[in-house]
């Protein structure tokens, strides 16, 4: 089998850490508009198809 040694853990600096948080806040923003998108179409679904 093929040696792979130690595994690395890094630490993230400052710069990281905005990234991060930029990535998450990007992520909350979808998740809630992606939500409402849902049920909206939800709600129109039920308005017209019922």
């Amino acid at each position: 089998m093929a040696e792979h040694g130690a595994a690395e853990i890094g630490t993230a600096t400052g710069t990281d850490y905005a990234d991060h948080l930029r990535t998450y806040e990007g992520f909350v923003q979808l998740s809630k508009w992606g939500s409402i998108f849902v049920v909206i179409v939800l709600i129109l679904m039920a308005f017209f198809l019922l």
